[in-house]
């Protein structure tokens, strides 16, 4: 009996051109297991077909929207994950669900080896092999033919079209994208001259920012940090970064062009654009910055970083991490409420907040009649608070 390599199939150039080259290095019966997380512009049918016409013995499609919504993007979206402060981990969160799918399709049709379609120079391999698989199915091998048979792409190109294969990617469109319902990544091609700005045709999640449009409002209702409504009406977390993916996206919120760290140690020139995770994110921000009390959002905020740092290298399943999503959790006890968002010209703008938990008091924050603030207060406090600093100052003033 053939070897069985069961391999995460996304249906662009290095998976389908994945599915013959192991079939014929390895003599291997391929199974492809596609994950729907969402991505716009899919058609899951047309994947598990090409994956049959690229050489698959079997093609599996998994729907996994609801499950990457609320099991994935809603604890990023409590721990604000932006990586370097402005990428929200679109690709980075998919990953571990994609190998949790993996491993199951391997139980299923008995395969002993994984493979993937990373390169040796990008992160995913990590997410892959070290993150997930190491932490859910040791004993599977692994194979990366793009890495382990050091594929470029112009050699894949060449292969797919002499294979063939019925796949979108030529050399008049050398495009790597990656996309799920937390967002879209774009880069190789042109893009690698990082002097080269990118060009319109290159979106597909965002309208032109610069184009003239009405602005559109919407108000996102939290319920201890979860998002559950849009304008009033209850909603599943898919349901709602789906509807702000159209809406944020339709005002061209949501668009990153940056030179990123890459955990193998090089930079990288990457174009995404996250419409409803930007706006989600904004907003959800500004709520903590309403009900979470001062000592708490400062030590969460280096948590979040520490957190979007830990999913960007992989260790979604780390023991680190897990004990981060507990501090987040808690944290998020008092997050609910309402955020009134403007999107428009490439923004989502807040403009309006109201919680039950508020820790805002009007009569303590007004300078009005009504004012409840006793300022007879405060000239004690701030000679209390500056004064080390002026028994430092006079030490230094004794050593000149």
């Amino acid at each position: 009996m053939s070897e069985r390599v069961v391999l995460a199939f996304s249906g662009g150039l290095d998976t389908s051109v994945a599915i013959p080259f192991l079939a014929e290095q390895m003599d291997a019966e391929v199974i492809a297991v596609a994950v729907d997380l969402g991505q716009g512009g899919e058609d899951m049918d047309v994947i598990q077909k090409r994956a049959i016409d690229c050489g698959a013995v079997e093609s599996v499609v998994v729907d996994a929207k609801e499950e990457f919504a609320a099991d994935f993007c809603v604890p990023a979206l409590q721990a604000n994950a932006l990586y370097m402060d402005r990428y929200p981990l679109l690709s980075s969160l998919s990953r571990p669900l994609i190998v949790k799918h993996l491993v199951a399709a391997a139980k299923q049709f008995g395969g002993t080896t994984v493979s993937h379609g990373c390169t040796g120079k990008g992160n995913d391999q990590v997410r892959f092999e070290a993150g997930a698989l190491a932490a859910l199915a040791p004993e599977l091998k692994v194979v990366a033919p793009a890495r382990d048979y050091a594929w470029t792409r112009d050699k894949a190109i060449a292969f797919a079209e002499d294979k063939g294969l019925p796949i979108e990617t030529t050399k008049k469109n050398p495009y790597s994208i990656d996309q799920n319902l937390w967002g879209r990544a774009i880069e190789t091609g042109f893009l690698e001259d990082i002097w080269n700005g990118p060009t319109e045709d290159i979106f597909a999640y965002t309208s032109d920012p610069a184009q003239p449009r009405e602005a559109d409002e919407v108000v996102i209702t939290f319920k201890e940090g979860v998002p559950v409504a849009l304008d009033g009406r209850a909603l599943s977390p898919f349901q709602i970064i789906d509807e702000l993916n159209r809406r944020a996206g339709a005002q061209g919120v949501g668009r990153i062009d940056m030179v990123e760290d890459r955990l193998v140690g090089i930079k990288s020139r990457e174009v995404y654009e996250a419409p409803g995770a930007i706006a989600l994110i904004t907003a959800h921000m500004e709520l903590e910055n309403v009900t979470v009390e001062r000592d708490l959002a400062r030590f969460k905020r280096g948590v979040d970083q520490r957190w979007s740092e830990l999913v960007y290298d992989g260790l979604w399943f780390s023991p680190l991490k897990d004990a981060l999503d507990t501090f987040i959790a808690d944290a998020q006890k008092y997050v609910s409420g309402d955020i009134r968002m403007t999107l428009h010209g490439g923004r989502a703008v807040v403009t309006g907040r109201r919680s039950e938990e508020s820790l805002y008091d009007f009569s303590l924050a007004t300078y009005d009649t009504g004012d409840t603030f006793d300022q007879s207060l405060a000239k004690g406090f701030v000679q209390l608070w500056s004064l080390p600093s002026k028994i430092a100052a006079a030490r230094d003033a004794r050593h000149g």
